[in-house]
């Protein structure tokens, strides 16, 4: 049978390394998620930027006059097609 000194000393280690792990679990979790925050702030300013960059080239392209959006009214295909002939040539 063990002493009540032994039973002590167990139930101390296993307490501490319990407490110890629940600490150490939320400072993972904490790290984990300050990540994630970080991650997601970069990835919507890069989504930002690359909807700059299609607004500047969507600009650019009805500065030659030609409507390059289906779903508008004034759209011309002829048109489009040979913008596109007269750029790749």
């Amino acid at each position: 049978m063990a002493s009540s000194t032994v039973n002590v000393v167990r139930y101390t280690a296993l307490l501490t390394g319990v407490f110890y792990g629940i600490t150490h679990r939320r400072t993972l979790q904490k790290t984990h998620d300050e990540e994630l925050k970080h991650h997601a702030i970069h990835e919507r300013e890069h989504l930002i930027a690359q909807a700059k960059e299609a607004w500047k080239k969507q600009q650019e392209g009805s500065k030659d006059g030609v409507i390059t959006d289906p779903e508008d009214p004034g759209f011309d295909l002829e048109k489009l097609i040979a913008k596109w002939e007269s750029e790749s040539s």
